[in-house]
């Protein structure tokens, strides 16, 4: 079938290749209009296939002719590899191929030699295909584009497109904590061979979760890897090998596929096939050493512990915006009845209790579906990073005036009503509020009963959950409950709206930091999101300006806001940024780190204790404040940098941004709920590391990393 299909492309070829495919359209798209000598830019073939038809990756499968593009360049331009997205296994279910429905972009690295004459190239490609419905047709055309080689590198807006394409390209397995190897499970059977594929992460934990594991292989005229699968277990898969000619294959090369929730992952892997099963399989058998032993506390301790940080959240900069809001509160109820202000003090407490339990239920599910998670694991979640920054957008511009807040407002501002009301719905969200700020933050004592709690049963998850929140609202119950106290506060004036306003910027610098924490999963497109709230913050004041306040045009103004809205929602939100699903990479230390930070894993601390280096381990997250603030005045310094170089320490960093399930199960040997978490390992392999107190100092650190080298 397969020499039947080589022949009909052949011929279509051959043929004359400059109409127009009936069912799939071909175009040209780069990534610059304008290049300087020396640059690489990219080009993308956009295949854009009618309903239903389809075409062919580079290994097309037991059918199909894979997509050619057979490049007319001029001098000096010269083309790599063809660079492939994340295929499908297409119908029908008797016959497996590997393709592309709707569209494809095919990339193609264009590299411009140094002395390229600068003037005006045209870019020809002669691209054929087979598109396939009910029946299959070989289809060619010419493309071609105009590319400036100049002085500067200009954009085309395609840049967007070739962008969108590169995220949907198999990612590599070299920042990521996984491992892939494959063995053959017994003796061949005539031209037949099962093989056992491992995958997972390098350290084993049930947290790490996925489903729809498959292995799409490169084609080869040796062997074929069939294209049934069967799956033994969470990390094992069995493939059947089918052998040509020669000896049987010692390594197999194509894409490891996987499903979470409703994002498709693939991975470009080389995989060594061994012999036979190893006795001891790195996924299986790589938890590290032991545990280190802590000292036990009962029961009673952890909920002081959690008590008290609770208590500490409250000066946490994660709260501060929310506790300005309550300081407003307050003021406006100090000339109230004493027995209001107790009640709103009490309905604030209960805002609080209930978002904790809230988060002990979500803990307690998890476990029992037999998962781990981690304190803060709201934050590596996307849409919880949107719907949070969006909430607070709306809160700012409610307390600017932008909108006003009334019993009878929409959608649009029920989030601004509920965060800045001062009767019981406003103490009440506030409540709410300010534990969902708190959660990117640890403080001393909470993240030791956490860590606690995530590992007891139901009901001590709870009361350690209801201790941390009673400390978190135990200081605005102790003042509603002394209205003495209220009369050091100022009169209630004039001055309450400038100072209502003033709070609306701690709320904007809320807003920056999540900005900056999304930029973890949306990388530079994050931008899109800052757009996406310009155009919240218009239909804010539209609503403000010509529903609240005018007399006319409303209606004309409410169709306006709802364009906005769900303009702005289906155009930034789910055609470019993919909100909900987006491709996320982990990633070592960034370019401003002044330390040379590798990966985290547990082999890398192996490794390097083995060859004679102390090792300092930073488990941190981008939306965990107190990690951020612990790097720029406790380990990112001039002293603590020399230190390290003098000592001759390896440094890894373990990202927790997106929660990966590895660094949970770390985080829980060392009794912690979240990060920050900070490891000084010495250079003996016997010996437990350190552990680090969520807060640092300098002298914590330099004092622990002459520890370890002595």
């Amino acid at each position: 079938m397969r020499l039947i299909f080589a022949i009909l492309f052949f011929l279509s070829a051959l043929a004359g290749t400059t109409a127009r495919a009936a069912h799939t359209e071909a175009q040209l798209l780069l990534s610059a209009t304008a290049a300087r000598p020396g640059d690489t830019i990219w080009a993308g073939v956009d295949l854009k296939m009618e309903p239903g038809w389809h075409t062919y990756w580079k290994n097309p499968g037991e059918a199909g002719e894979a997509t050619q593009i057979k490049w007319q360049l001029p001098p000096g331009i010269s083309a790599g590899e063809i660079q492939w997205p994340l295929p499908e296994k297409l119908p029908p279910a008797e016959i497996t191929t590997y393709g592309y429905e709707d569209e494809v972009v095919l990339l193609v690295p264009l590299k411009i030699a140094a002395d390229v004459s600068p003037g005006e190239l045209n870019l020809k490609a002669n691209v054929s295909w087979l598109e396939c419905k009910e029946s299959c047709i070989p289809a060619a055309q010419d493309v071609e584009a105009k590319l400036t080689i100049g002085s500067e590198t200009k954009n085309f807006p395609d840049a967007a497109t070739i962008d969108l394409w590169k995220k949907k390209a198999p990612a590599s397995l070299t920042n990521w904590n996984f491992l892939v190897q494959a063995w053959w499970e017994r003796p061949s059977t005539n031209d037949l061979r099962p093989l056992i594929i491992e995958f997972g992460p390098t350290v084993q934990t049930v947290t790490f979760t996925y489903d729809k594991p498959d292995f799409f292989p490169e084609a080869d005229d040796k062997f074929e890897v069939e294209p049934a699968i069967e799956k033994i277990d969470t990390w094992h898969l069995r493939k059947i090998v089918k052998k040509f000619s020669g000896d049987w294959p010692k390594e197999i090369s194509g894409v490891f596929v996987i499903s979470q929730g409703n994002q498709r992952l693939g991975f470009d892997v080389k995989i060594p096939i061994a012999d036979k099963a190893p006795t001891n399989t790195a996924i299986q058998n790589s938890t590290g050493n032991s545990p280190p032993h802590l000292p036990a506390k009962s029961l009673w301790q952890y909920l002081l512990y959690a008590f008290i940080g609770g208590l500490i959240l409250n000066i946490m900069p994660c709260v501060l915006p929310v506790i300005a809001l309550k300081i407003l509160g307050f003021v406006s109820e100090a000339k109230s009845e004493p027995r209001r202000v107790r009640a709103l003090g009490l309905v604030y407490a209960l805002g609080v209790l209930f978002s904790f339990l809230v988060l002990a239920g979500i803990i307690i599910g998890v476990k029992a579906a037999g998962n781990q998670i981690g304190w803060g694991f709201q934050f590596g979640n996307p849409i919880f990073l949107v719907c949070l920054v969006t909430l607070v957008t709306l809160v700012a511009l409610n307390l600017f005036g932008v909108f006003e807040v009334t019993l009878g407002g929409r959608a649009l501002n029920t989030a601004g009503e509920l965060a800045s009301k001062h009767g019981a719905a406003g103490a009440f969200f506030n409540g709410v509020l300010a534990t969902a700020l708190a959660t990117p933050c640890t403080a001393p004592f909470l993240g030791a009963a956490l860590g606690f709690a995530f590992a007891q049963n139901a009901p001590t998850i709870i009361f350690i959950f209801l201790a941390a929140g009673l400390g978190l609202a135990a200081p605005y119950v102790l003042l509603s409950w002394n209205p003495a106290w209220l009369k050091f506060l100022p009169k209630p004036g004039a001055w309450m709206e400038k100072f209502k306003i003033a709070m609306g910027f701690p709320m904007l610098a809320t807003v920056v930091w999540l900005l900056y924490v999304a930029t973890g999963t949306y990388g530079k497109d994050v931008a899109w999101l800052g757009g996406f709230l310009v155009i919240v913050a218009l239909a804010a004041w539209i609503f403000g300006e010509f529903i609240q306040r005018g007399r006319s045009g409303k209606f004309l103004a409410g169709i306006i806001v709802l364009f906005l809205l769900v303009g702005g929602y289906v155009l930034i939100l789910e055609k470019t940024l993919n909100w909900r699903a987006p491709m996320i990479a982990t990633l070592a230390g960034n370019s401003d780190d002044k330390i040379d930070w590798q990966p985290w894993s547990p082999a890398a601390v192996a490794q390097a204790r083995a060859g004679g280096h102390p090792v300092i381990v930073d488990f941190t997250a981008d939306w965990c404040l107190t990690c951020q603030v612990n790097k720029k005045t406790s380990i990112e310094i001039p002293s603590v940098e020399k230190k390290l170089k003098d000592l001759n320490f390896a440094t890894l960093v373990g990202d927790y941004t997106h929660t990966p399930a590895n660094i949970t199960a770390e985080l829980t040997r060392y009794q912690r709920a979240g990060v920050p978490l900070v490891l000084v390992y010495p250079k003996n392999a016997d010996v437990p590391p350190i552990v680090l107190p969520e807060i640092l100092t300098p002298g914590i650190v330099l004092d622990a990393l002459g520890q370890v080298a002595k």
